[in-house]
């Protein structure tokens, strides 16, 4: 049976104001530190112990490794620590403000060593030029992979990207569950990069954009309105809901734009003497471009089956 654990340590990126005063989650304001995928927590609980005078943002992706970071968090009882449930790329541009982290850790990263899967890859140059707007001057990146051609291929990403590096072959140290795996298999070389900020990037921090309803004179319930787009910005459409009792639709769509994917509800209900188009209530996004677009493309379409156009 599992047992309780505190939820202090964790962040929520849909309810926090975008992007991030992160001294303001903290006890006290200390120099930033972000760990990219954190897996089971491992480095990211031992190291924000060790320097209690450091500030420590992980980031990961699904919540099991979540819950066992916590755990490691709990028992330690630092308060220097915070975890978000969220895609790098999408923290890094949203949630950060430039200039604003000291050093970003990244430790055995998934290599995706299928040359099919190489669009994947996260340390790309694009990926380096944001995370090098996100560091201070001097700022630095450590990257550590088991796997040669990875480091080969990242190492290939940074021109242009205003990092200087230095890589070696290093032995096992750090102590997380992917390098303990590697060496149960027989790896005793792993391959690290050390990258030093020397020229800046600027890459704004993405803002979040404004949602307003749309109305419409009429609604036709009973007419199913789906229609997918496909483009710069992807928008499924998954299910289409009515209850003609009490007058009111939803909408699922799914939207996809740049490196975000979002589930989004649209609820479609009667206002004095017209028809609201907007997001349902109590649901998790961020308010993109492309959920803006989503609810427009909504409303175009009830626009159409009900044989108006503007």
């Amino acid at each position: 049976m599992k047992s309780n654990i505190s939820l202090q340590s964790f962040i929520s990126p849909y309810t926090i104001e975008r992007p991030v005063d992160w001294a303001g989650h903290f006890p006290a304001a200390q120099p930033l530190d972000v760990e990219i995928g954190f897996g089971n927590g491992d480095f990211l609980a031992r190291t924000a112990q060790n320097q209690p005078t450091r500030n420590f943002v992980g980031i990961e992706q699904k919540w099991e490794r979540i819950y066992k970071t916590l755990k490691k968090i709990n028992r330690s009882e630092v308060n220097n620590v915070r975890v978000l449930l969220i895609d790098a790329w999408v923290a890094f541009e949203r949630l950060f403000l430039p200039q604003s982290i000291e050093h970003i850790y990244c430790l055995f990263p998934c290599p995706w060593p299928k040359k099919e899967h190489l669009k994947h890859r996260l340390f790309s140059q694009a990926f380096l030029q944001l995370t090098n707007s996100r560091l201070k001057p001097n700022g630095q990146m450590t990257i550590v992979t088991d796997h040669q051609p990875y480091y080969e291929w990242i190492s290939q990403q940074l021109p242009e990207t205003g990092f200087s590096a230095e890589g070696k072959t290093i032995a096992a140290h750090y102590g997380t569950k992917y390098e303990r795996k590697w060496v149960e298999q027989g790896q005793r070389h792993f391959f690290e990069l050390h990258l030093i900020k020397k020229g800046h990037w600027e890459i704004p921090a993405k803002e979040d954009v404004t949602l307003q309803p749309y109305f419409i004179d009429t609604f036709a319930m009973d007419r199913p309105i789906f229609e997918n787009v496909i483009g710069p910005t992807t928008i499924i459409f998954k299910e289409w809901i009515t209850d003609a009792g009490q007058r009111k639709a939803m909408i699922h769509l799914v939207v996809a734009e740049e490196k975000l994917t979002q589930h989004l509800w649209v609820a479609i209900f009667p206002v004095d003497k017209q028809w609201c188009i907007a997001p349902a209530l109590g649901q998790n996004f961020i308010p993109s471009s492309g959920i803006a677009e989503a609810l427009k493309v909504v409303y175009q379409l009830c626009q159409r089956s009900c044989g108006s156009e503007e």
